[in-house]
């Protein structure tokens, strides 16, 4: 193939997994032109993942699959901690009301998720998928970045090029040798046999909702594993003990040997059951020029907070608006520095609150085990690590070049109204960056030059008001009091929103609103953001 003939592509992604659809429905809503390729041409048929949090389920929503996530989803129950003669060390509230609206975590059935974001995906005419192709060299000029694919079973080999190459291939990643990352090892490591279990029509089993069972003799995972055609599925993680090889406990019989107090063969069929190497892994470096890595190849995970597949998929949220502004040209790809540093410090502590969380469990040892009970029901154990805000990036800082709070929380969503259109805030209001108030006086105050910039943005205004009170022209009413508390309680008169729903910034006062407006155009201007300028051309070389 001559290069003239060289296909050239927007974006081309390695990987097909649940990290890669959801940056390929994200580009494809931008109208990018993407390319996937994916060694094994049919998708992998056993859950992984079991579980999605508020903010990733409002993702989820906010690419369209509001009204089908119910259906492949449920609600997440009390996550509770037993000791051996089950005594509660600690409770994880995932049943509770969200910042975000519904519950903190939802339990998926993962390919049944996969096939909805397959349909939502091949409904795409800009996204060209191909299965079977395995990546086998990546590499990249100033112009362009270059991908060999293989034929997994012809040997045929095929290039392409692109302006941005995303490697979310996994932990063994190509694109992560590729940029020449290395990794951190933050030095957590256990064997679990996972068994996903289907219970027959009409079985109910006695079992706790959602459970971490911390006995030395046995250290065991109880949780749902979401729900396909009406049934719900379950699972049962039990870690490898020092004496056992993983070949010896990855054995079907010894499997139901196992689940045996909770569940019998003449209740449930086996899905399927594998052991797993849970570890603390991190890449270094998450961008070198146009290549860029997501999903497992930039981190993997123990499982105890659910967090491993919700992480990925705040990897694509965070980069695809930051694509969309440098491949609009409204941005250098210096925008593109803020992605490491944004996710990096985030997906580091969540990694963090996981290993927390698997060390309470795995533990094999009486004695030790005895000391973690004491330090627990003494109150000595100190408590898990709070789950993550961003802490570095495009966030508002003081004059000494801290974060200023409350920067890098995530926004509040819930239902409004506003005369006769009423819905979930982003199906209604739209995405995209925000300037949300809780008074007209805010719009009044802004000046001539803000307006500009926050309309060259294509930045939304918009007031809210409080549940049953007057609103004036315009305004949106809170009506499941998520935003007007959620300002209350943080001093504020209005918030930057950015468009992965996290906060650039506040103003305590309406006069504070334009120096906001302000920091934010002079923040963006340092990290490449110039609105007004036309769409990139494709390189001249491709």
């Amino acid at each position: 193939m001559s290069q003239d003939n060289i296909p050239f592509y927007d974006v081309v992604q390695i990987g097909y997994g649940p990290v890669s659809e959801i940056m390929a429905l994200a580009l494809a809503r931008q109208g990018r032109s993407v390319a996937v390729f994916e060694r094994w041409r049919v998708r992998f048929a056993l859950p992984r993942a079991v579980c999605i949090d508020h903010e990733l389920y409002r993702v989820l929503s906010a690419l369209g699959m509001g009204k089908e996530l119910p259906a492949v989803s449920h609600a997440g129950p009390m996550y509770r901690w037993y000791n051996a003669d089950w005594k509660e060390l600690l409770a994880i509230d995932w049943e509770s009301e969200s910042i975000s609206g519904g519950p903190e975590v939802n339990f998926v059935h993962q390919p049944t998720l996969e096939k909805l974001f397959e349909d939502v995906v091949e409904a795409c005419p800009n996204v060209e998928l191909n299965l079977g192709w395995e990546a086998v060299e990546a590499t990249q000029t100033a112009d362009y970045a270059q991908l060999v694919v293989r034929d997994f079973e012809t040997g045929e080999t095929r290039t392409v090029r692109c302006k941005y190459l995303i490697g979310a291939d996994g932990a063994n990643s190509l694109v992560r040798q590729a940029i020449g990352s290395t990794q951190e090892d933050k030095g957590f490591e256990a064997d679990w046999l996972v068994i996903d279990v289907l219970p027959h029509e009409g079985v109910t089993l006695d079992i706790p909702p959602a459970a971490q069972y911390c006995n030395p003799l046995r250290p065991t995972t109880i949780v749902p594993a979401g729900v396909k055609d009406g049934r719900y599925f379950r699972r049962w993680e039990f870690m490898r003990l020092p004496h056992e090889t993983a070949a010896e406990i990855e054995n079907e019989d010894f499997a139901w040997e196992l689940l045996a107090p909770w569940v019998t063969r003449n209740q449930a069929t086996i899905v399927r059951h594998k052991v797993y190497t849970f570890r603390s892994l991190l890449a270094n470096t998450w961008r070198k020029g146009r290549m860029l890595i997501a999903g497992d190849a930039a981190h993997v995970m123990p499982p105890f907070m659910g967090q491993g597949m919700c992480a990925g998929l705040r990897d694509d949220w965070n980069l695809a608006w930051k694509l969309n502004l440098v491949l609009n040209g409204q941005a250098s790809d210096e925008l593109l520095d803020t992605y490491q540093p944004e996710r990096r410090p985030h997906v580091s502590d969540v990694i963090d609150l996981s290993m927390y969380l698997g060390k309470v469990i795995c533990i094999a040892d009486p004695a030790k085990a005895a000391q973690r009970d004491e330090a627990f029901f003494s109150g000595k154990a100190p408590p898990p690590p709070a789950f993550p805000s961003l802490s570095d990036g495009i966030l508002r800082r003081g004059p000494d070049g801290t974060v200023q709070a409350p920067a890098g929380l995530l926004s509040p969503h819930g239902t409004v109204r506003s005369g006769d259109r009423q819905g979930r805030f982003d199906e209604v209001v739209g995405l995209g960056f925000m300037l949300v108030s809780r008074s007209a006086a805010v719009e009044a105050e802004l000046g001539k030059k803000q307006r500009a910039f926050l309309d060259a943005l294509d930045a939304k205004r918009v007031v809210i008001s409080a549940a049953g009170a007057e609103a004036g022209p315009g305004a949106w009413e809170d009506l499941d009091s998520k935003f007007i508390p959620y300002m209350e309680q943080h001093g504020i008169e209005a918030m930057l929103v950015r468009p992965d729903f996290y906060l650039y910034g506040a103003a305590s006062t309406a006069s504070d609103i334009n120096q906001l407006v302000d920091d934010l155009a002079g923040d963006l201007k340092r990290h490449g953001v110039t609105l007004g300028t036309q769409p990139e051309q494709e390189a001249a070389s491709a």
